[in-house]
């Protein structure tokens, strides 16, 4: 089925490419790609295998949209995106896709590769989901935001 890779280079050590993405989720992750937009109190990737991603919306609104499938510390994070393609929570993981980011350093810079995929776990609507989600509106904006991020 369809997958979904991206690289990108980062001016950056792994180390600090992988604390920006993940416990600094909140700063540079878009607003107006969350269920709050600009309500948003905070979108977080909790940092541990079994931890749950999660946004805490206006008055203590709270949404699970993933869960932590592999970690290891500056190194890779594995995810579970509970969202299917009508924007709404997953409950069941089994209907999710999933994602993998790997930090690669090399001498003073670092390459993130991303992917995503197992769209087909998302039913009838898995290749215009994987399509929407290969977009300049999807994955390329979103990380876009993350590279912006890295560069402060």
């Amino acid at each position: 089925m369809n997958k979904i890779s991206k690289k990108i280079g980062l001016n950056v050590s792994a180390e600090k490419a992988f604390h920006k993405f993940v416990h600094e989720f909140n700063e540079w992750w878009p607003k107006e790609y969350t269920w709050s937009q600009q309500q948003l109190r905070e979108i977080k990737i909790e940092a541990k295998k079994d931890g749950l991603c999660s946004e805490i919306g206006p008055y203590g609104f709270r949404c699970d949209w993933g869960r932590v499938t592999e970690f290891a510390e500056n190194q890779k994070i594995g995810l579970k995106w509970q969202i299917s393609p009508k924007r709404e929570p997953i409950p069941n993981p089994d209907n999710a896709s999933d994602i993998q980011i790997n930090f690669l350093q090399y001498e003073d810079s670092t390459t993130l590769t991303f992917e995503h995929f197992n769209f087909e776990n998302h039913g009838e609507s898995a290749e215009n989901y994987c399509n929407m989600m290969d977009s300049e509106y999807g994955w390329d904006y979103i990380l876009q935001k993350y590279k912006s991020f890295c560069k402060q």
